[in-house]
Parts: structure tokens; sequence; C-alpha cells
């Protein structure tokens, strides 16, 4: 029986494990990767003590920080299910090859993160992989020289087409809105870009192409329909909330409902960073939220009672 497992190894999962080690708890993390979305983030801007540096970097900075902490992890594992045994907790959780592995824990933080949403148009899922990308930053460099389209209007959308303004030749930004909702340095940046070719209340209607992608139609508020060319297409429309296997209280969103002690609906269950309701998701929110539902955690297992 553990102490407490954490599911999920990005920021707000390696803040709870900072402070479940330093506690001497019994516990272990799992998941599937280390670093999660935040790996795929461009440039980092906004890290408490660190003016500039690159989600990669950060990730790898949060698998040594693990790793000084002695911080048991099953890496390559995610858990598909959590189920109530008393008042204590089942887990399950399998891996890509198939392996399974079962846990009991007094608690549980759930820090799952989220994942890209897809547009849903023709042509997206044919050409996934075949110029369609949701992560800029894996993918980008394989644009060199050539015309990109990054299609959302959120600060991920920004980054991308600031980071493919340096990469390709031409850059499209396809807003559905008439501005921007993301921070006002990375407007300025990108609207002073040369080639960068914005595209305001624009929905994309399909992604073109055959054995990879060609081009991208949409059309305008007037009815009228338009396809640029494009060899790359980076999707950043916002993320869904990695909650299905977790069995508490959700919003409409599917993102977990918590307190602010990180609690959910149920005891001995929490939850932290952008898997939850939160308003702002943000990094050094995400690991304020793992520090409370650590320690939050290590209150309830101090008065727990078989």
């Amino acid at each position: 029986m553990f102490d407490l497992i954490i599911v999920g190894g990005s920021i707000a999962g390696t803040t709870a494990a900072v402070y479940a080690a330093r506690r001497k708890l019994n516990f272990k993390m799992v998941t599937g990767d280390i670093g999660g979305e935040v790996a795929l983030s461009g440039e980092v801007e906004n890290w408490p003590t660190v003016n500039q540096t690159t989600g990669f970097e950060l990730a790898e900075k949060l698998g040594e920080q693990l790793k000084f902490n002695e911080v048991s992890v099953d890496e390559g594992f995610t858990v598909t299910e959590i189920v109530q045994t008393g008042k204590t907790w089942h887990i399950k959780a399998q891996s890509l090859s198939g392996e399974s592995r079962e846990y009991d824990a007094l608690t549980v933080i759930i820090a799952s993160g989220v994942k890209p949403k897809h547009l849903g148009v023709p042509g997206e899922e044919e050409l996934d992989h075949k110029g369609v990308t949701y992560c800029t930053v894996c993918d980008g460099p394989l644009f060199k020289n050539k015309i990109t389209t990054t299609i959302g209007g959120g600060n991920s959308a920004l980054e991308s087409g600031l980071m493919m303004a340096t990469i390709a030749q031409h850059v499209y930004v396809i807003n559905k809105n008439d501005k921007f909702k993301g921070e006002q340095i990375l407007i300025d940046k990108l609207t002073k870009i040369p080639n960068v070719e914005i595209i305001y209340n624009a929905k994309t209607a399909k992604i073109e192409g055959g054995a990879n992608v060609s081009g991208v139609t949409y059309s305008l508020a007037d009815g009228s329909s338009h396809t640029i060319e494009s060899n790359g297409v980076m999707v950043h429309i916002g993320n869904n909330p990695n909650s299905g296997f977790a069995p508490v209280a959700k919003d409409k969103f599917g993102q977990i409902i918590v307190d602010s002690m990180c609690r959910t609906n149920l005891p001995g269950l929490y939850a932290a960073g952008d898997v939850t309701d939160t308003p702002y998701k943000q990094i050094v929110v995400a690991a304020g939220m793992g520090c409370t539902a650590a320690l939050a955690a290590i209150e309830y297992i101090n008065r727990f009672e078989q």
C-alpha cells in the first residue's frame, strides 16, 4: 500500500513529487513521459528566476529533479482506471506495449494534463503526420524554407507563428476571431514580421493534400471560400483535459473540479495543473497547485484511519 500515487510527470506532478519526497512518503509517479505538454512548448519567458528557456529544456530539468530527489517513476505508463476500495484507491495503468500494472494507495494526485484539440475538418486525420501537426516545436524544423499555416488564436498559436517565421519561407496564421486572445507582447512581435500573413475571421474548412499536405481551404464571414498553398499545418486551438479515467466531479469541459486545496469531491483524491478547472493554464500556476495538492495529501495521510 503506497501513501500516494502521482498521475502525470509534468510541472504539477513533479512539484508534488518533490514535496512528497521531502516528507519521506512511500509513493510512486506513474506517467507516460516526463514533461508532458511543457516539453512541447516553445520559448518560456515566464518561469521565475529564469529569463528565457524552452519547454524542452524545462522538461529535462524536471527529469533531473526527479532523479535528484530519488523519485520512483513508472514511465511509459498511462493510468486507465482509478477505483475506490473502501477508504483507499486502486489504480490501473497500461503501457503502449500492453503491459499492465496496478497499485493501491491511500491518496492519489491527478496531474495528467491535457491533449491538443483537433479541428474536425476533412483532411485533418488523413494527413496527420503528413504535414499536419499539433506540435510546432517537434515538427516545425521539417518545413525549412517552405510555406506553413498555423491555425489558432491563443498563445500557443502565436508562439507557433513566431517559431515558423524563423524557419519557413512564408507563414500564414488563420484566426477564426477578429483578434488574438494571447499575450500582447507575442501579438506585437508576430504582427511585425514581414514573412507572416495573418488571416482574421477565417474558419478552416478543409486541409488539402494527397500523400502530403498541399494547402488549406477556409471561409470568411461573407461566405467566400479561399485556398492557400501550404506544405505544413500547425493546429493550436486549445486542449482537452486527460480526465476520462478519473471518477470525480468534472465541469462541462471535462476539467476536474477542485477546491482551494486541490481536493476533488472524493476524499483522498486530489488534482492539480491543467487537468483541473483552474482558469489560468500557466506553468507557474500548475507548480503551485502541485505543491498544494501534495501538502493537502500529506495532511490527509497524517490523519488517516483505516
